[in-house]
């Protein structure tokens, strides 16, 4: 696929990202299914309620991802700076967007040393989609990857749904684990696996842990639907029809996290997909999550200013901490161990 190609469809996933109407899914995340217990005398003094958490020896100020994002090249460098200098002040971690156009083309997206250069500290990790790896990519694609951001891992992204409706998508994902094994086997960072917004299955991540994998997404949906995003990127009614058939496709977030931490019980898990807030990111960590991350949640405040990303993550921050305090806990080991009510089936 040709640069300009290939930045006119990141271009075009920006613009329909951030108009909700057009890119939410159809299906819910599966967080109403639960409510917490709630403590009325927490003995706790809110402001010293520890957050901190750390994945592959970074430490967090909070258990919270910047998750991959993705936009054309003219726009992308001026995003990624933002989120890097609020993940660095936040001290929480951040995945960039698909690397595809910064290895493929001229265009870095801002996918460059700079990164690193603004967010010193931080847990900071690549990123591209695991059907480049039957196409060419393999280990010397993910150094440059790595190397390119200064990252501490890789993220390899899995988008069969989104791919299946995507005109001139890739549609053969043969040997995709074989290849997801024997890069994990060779990189010397951690490869972490993330789905796109449809979920992974317990069946599906206990293969990957099994093939080396080191950390896994669950990206569940109830968020962002790639299926409504290229439906509204369609070419003509036909096309358009197939992938919106498809607008709530997915395993929702807390089901697919419940069954993967079951699955994978020492697997650092990272839980993503339609999370709107604190409450919601205090749940996906009592039922597994490691950490918690939110992409088309902070995509507005991130076209503007890193400090419109702070504010919108110091709120999420806030509304965890009072979450922890209602249910008398001290800091995030207390939390998992909160006791938590199912309403319903997720």
């Amino acid at each position: 696929m040709s640069k300009q190609s290939l930045v006119s469809r990141k271009n075009d996933h920006l613009d329909i990202v951030l108009d909700p109407g057009r890119a939410a899914s159809a299906a819910g995340n599966g967080f109403a299914a639960f409510r917490f217990e709630h403590c009325a005398l927490p003995e706790l003094h809110l402001d010293q309620i520890d957050l901190r958490s750390q994945l592959f020896g970074r430490p967090l100020q909070a258990p919270l991802l910047i998750s991959s994002m993705t936009g054309g090249a003219a726009r992308s460098a001026a995003i990624n700076a933002h989120l890097a200098e609020a993940a660095q002040q936040l001290g929480i971690a951040m995945a960039v967007g698909s690397q595809r156009v910064a290895l493929e083309t001229a265009g870095d997206q801002g996918l460059t040393g700079q990164l690193r250069q603004l967010a010193p500290d931080i847990l900071l990790l690549a990123n591209f989609g695991a059907a480049q790896l039957v196409r060419g990519y393999g280990v010397d694609e993910a150094r440059r990857a790595v190397e390119m951001i200064e990252g501490d891992a890789l993220i390899v992204h899995l988008n069969p749904l989104q791919e299946a409706v995507q005109a001139g998508g890739d549609r053969d994902w043969r040997g995709v684990l074989q290849a997801i094994e024997a890069l994990a086997a060779r990189l010397p960072v951690p490869v972490v696996i993330k789905e796109v917004g449809a979920g992974i299955s317990a069946a599906v991540a206990r293969r990957l842990i099994d093939a080396g994998v080191a950390a896994i997404d669950v990206a569940g949906a109830g968020g962002t639907s790639w299926a409504a995003v290229e439906a509204a990127r369609a070419a003509d009614a036909s096309q358009q029809a197939v992938a919106q058939a498809f607008a709530d496709w997915g395993i929702p977030t807390a089901q697919a996290l419940l069954a993967v931490r079951e699955a994978c019980p020492n697997t650092p898990l990272i839980a993503s997909g339609g999370i709107r807030d604190g409450v919601e990111a205090a749940k996906a960590i009592r039922l597994g999550a490691d950490l918690v991350g939110q992409a088309a949640g902070v995509l507005q405040a991130a076209m503007h200013s890193s400090e419109a990303v702070v504010s919108h993550f110091e709120m999420l921050i806030e509304q965890l901490r009072i979450a922890c305090f209602c249910t008398g806990s001290t800091d995030l080991a207390a939390l998992r161990q909160a006791r938590l009510l199912q309403l319903s089936a997720c």
